[in-house]
């Protein structure tokens, strides 16, 4: 079963950064269905969580063909056998250069968003990287405002 978080729980900061809702699903799913979900979503990630909303693994593209360049098959392979369970979460009050920081740091493209333990949406290495420009610009015009006044 997959499921979508709602933008709506998220905060206002969060919310600016985050385009879509967050694509979930659980440990035992096959992971046919994440590739299909992957493909007809255009996305490179999805969160794995627990009963309780609580982030317990991320299955990405790149988890996928290191598993396929194994040899393996997807047949009969849930998302527990191949899910990265070591999980990097921030939460809702992290600013995009923080995010910037850690995602460097660690060599990750995705990282969820927590509230209280609990997932409310995930952030991609684009998203922070457009909110930084977005900044970057409105500091420029301002500037260049306050020179020709």
């Amino acid at each position: 079963m997959i499921t979508q978080i709602p933008r709506q729980i998220m905060t206002p900061f969060i919310a600016k950064l985050i385009k879509r809702g967050c694509v979930t699903t659980h440990r035992d799913c096959p992971i046919d269905d994440l590739i299909q979900v992957l493909a007809q979503r255009r996305i490179g990630t999805i969160v794995v969580i627990d009963g309780d909303n609580q982030v317990i693994g991320i299955v990405s593209e790149r988890d996928i063909i290191r598993h396929l360049s194994t040899g393996a098959q997807t047949a009969g392979t849930k998302t527990k056998d191949i899910m990265t369970s070591k999980v990097i979460t921030v939460e809702t009050n992290v600013t995009s250069s923080q995010l910037m920081q850690l995602m460097t740091e660690n060599r990750i493209r995705h990282v969820p968003i927590t509230r209280d333990g609990h997932l409310v949406g995930i952030v991609s290495i684009g998203d922070v990287v457009k909110r930084l420009l977005e900044k970057y610009e409105q500091e420029a015009e301002q500037l260049r405002q306050f020179i020709n006044s």
